[in-house]
């Protein structure tokens, strides 16, 4: 009986492991931002310093790639972006929701800075 019970946390635990560690709530909230990022992307250079539109641009890629590897589906992820596009796209550069973006990023994700930044001064965006 008792292996059965180690058996069973064994696997319940891995199991819940192998999805991912990312919550529900962290998981929508990453969502929404490499959506603002992107969209922050998309405003013309004109309307937005070009270092902006990189950073956003280098987020973008580096949450797409994260959400990914924490198992969240690319058509998922693809379906959310363009709901945030369909929301965002026009609308001018909210610095305050970007900074609080940047903020729970890299809270949530400690090496997310470095990693975003590298991908700036790589220029593979």
């Amino acid at each position: 009986m008792k292996k059965f019970f180690i058996i069973l946390f064994l696997t319940a635990f891995s199991s819940a492991y192998a999805g991912g560690h990312l919550s529900e709530k962290d998981k929508k909230a990453t969502l929404k931002c490499t959506g603002l990022y992107y969209a922050n992307s998309m405003i013309p250079q004109g309307t937005l310093e070009l270092d902006k539109i990189v950073y956003s641009i280098s987020a973008k890629k580096f949450l797409t790639s994260y959400l990914i590897k924490e198992g969240v589906k690319e058509d998922f992820i693809n379906t959310e972006l363009n709901k945030s596009i369909d929301e965002l796209y026009g609308k001018a550069y909210d610095e305050k929701k970007t900074g609080e973006c940047d903020k729970y990023i890299y809270k949530l994700i400690p090496e997310a800075k470095a990693e975003i930044d590298k991908l700036v001064k790589s220029g593979i965006y």
